[in-house]
C-alpha cells in the first residue's frame, strides 16, 4: 500500500510552482521598484541589494546549518520577502537596519515557523513593524521625492509625508488626487500608477484573486469618506486617503500573500474590510500616521478563524 504523504500548503494542483508564482510578484513589482530607482537612484539601490542579498543568505544559512535540509532559495519567496521589505522602508535607511530587518524576516516570521506556507504572518511586514518600533526616527526620516532636488546635486532633502501631515491636524484643502499619486514615503508608495500596473498583471496572471485587495479599497473609501463628510477640514478626501500611504502596496502584495491569507472569497472579503477599518482607525486616531502594515499583521492573526467561519465546500457537495 502506498503511504499518504500529507504536508503543508502550498500544494501543486496544475503546472504551477511555487518558483513561477514568485517570479510573477518580482516581474509585479518591477514598476514600482524602476520608479523607486529614478527618484531615488543609488541610495534605493543600495537598500534593495542588501535587503535582498541579506534575506536569500540568512534562509540558505538557515536551511544549511540549523534546519539540516536542502537549500530553498531556488523558489524565489526569499528574493519576494526583500524586495517587498525593502519598498517597505525609506530608500536612506542603513544598511545595517536592512540586515536585521532581513534577520526578523527570514530567521523570525518564517523559517522559525518551518519555512514558506508554515508562518503565519506576513515576514515583510513583521519586518517593516519590527524596525519601526526599534528604530522610529530612522524610519520616519522621508527623503522628498522631487528629481528636480535630486538633480540639484543635493544629497538628501527630506520632510514631513502627506499621512504625517494628517496626524498633525494639517489643512488637506489643498492636497488633490493627482498630488497623491506621486508621493513622499517608503520607496515602494511613490507611484500608486506603478502599483496599479503590478495589480493588473497579478490578475492577468491569475496570481491572486481580487476579492481581498477590493475589499480593502472599498471600505477605506467608505469609512474615509463618512469622516470627510463629518468634517472636510479635518480629514482628507476618501480618494486621496485610498492613494496615500501604504494602502495600495499592502492591499496588492501583502495582504494578497498565500500563506497569511483566508482560503475563501468570502473570507477574504471579511479579511479585507477588517484591514480597511483598522487602517483608517489608526491612521485617524492611533500613535502612527500609517496603520496599513498593523492592520495585516492584525487580521494575519484573525485568518484560522475566518478559515474555520468560512469553510470551503468539500469535494463533491453542491
Amino acid at each position: 500500500m502506498q503511504k499518504l504523504l500529507v504536508s503543508p500548503s502550498p500544494h501543486i494542483h496544475a503546472d504551477i510552482t511555487t518558483r513561477k508564482i514568485m517570479l510573477d510578484v518580482i516581474i509585479a513589482l518591477l514598476p514600482a521598484t524602476l520608479v523607486a530607482l529614478v527618484f531615488y537612484g543609488w541610495s534605493e539601490l543600495i537598500v534593495l541589494s542588501v535587503s535582498i542579498l541579506s534575506c536569500v543568505l540568512l534562509e540558505w544559512a538557515i536551511t544549511k546549518y540549523l534546519l539540516k535540509q536542502p537549500s530553498t532559495i531556488s523558489d524565489l519567496s526569499a528574493v519576494v520577502t526583500g524586495l517587498l521589505l525593502a519598498l517597505n522602508v525609506p530608500s536612506i535607511t542603513p544598511w545595517w537596519v536592512m540586515v536585521i530587518g532581513a534577520v526578523v524576516a527570514i530567521g523570525v516570521a518564517k523559517m522559525s515557523f518551518g519555512g514558506l506556507g508554515q508562518n503565519i504572518f506576513n515576514p515583510a511586514i513583521v519586518a517593516r513593524v519590527f524596525l519601526l518600533i526599534s528604530f522610529p526616527a530612522i524610519m520616519t526620516t522621508w527623503p522628498e521625492t522631487n528629481i528636480g532636488a535630486a538633480w540639484s546635486g543635493l544629497d538628501a532633502v527630506t520632510g514631513p509625508t502627506f499621512l504625517g501631515l494628517v496626524a498633525e491636524g494639517g489643512n488637506f484643502a489643498g492636497v488633490s488626487v493627482v498630488d497623491s499619486l506621486f508621493q513622499g514615503g517608503s520607496a515602494g508608495e511613490i507611484s500608486d500608477i506603478a502599483l496599479l500596473l503590478g495589480f493588473v498583471y497579478l490578475l492577468v496572471r491569475r496570481v491572486i484573486k481580487p476579492w481581498i485587495t477590493l475589499s480593502i479599497w472599498a471600505t477605506v473609501l467608505v469609512f474615509a469618506g463618512i469622516m470627510f463628510f463629518v468634517d472636510p477640514s479635518v480629514y482628507p478626501n476618501p480618494v486621496v486617503a485610498l492613494l496615500s500611504g501604504g494602502i495600495m502596496l499592502g492591499s496588492i502584495f501583502m495582504a494578497t500573500d498565500y500563506v497569511t491569507s483566508p482560503m475563501t472569497n468570502r473570507g477574504g472579503i471579511i479579511f479585507g474590510v477588517g484591514i480597511g477599518l483598522l487602517t483608517i482607525i489608526i491612521r485617524y486616531w492611533g500613535s502612527y500616521p500609517e496603520g496599513v502594515s498593523f492592520a495585516i499583521l492584525l487580521m494575519n492573526a484573525c485568518v484560522p478563524l475566518i478559515n474555520k467561519f468560512c469553510k470551503s465546500k468539500k469535494f463533491g457537495r453542491a
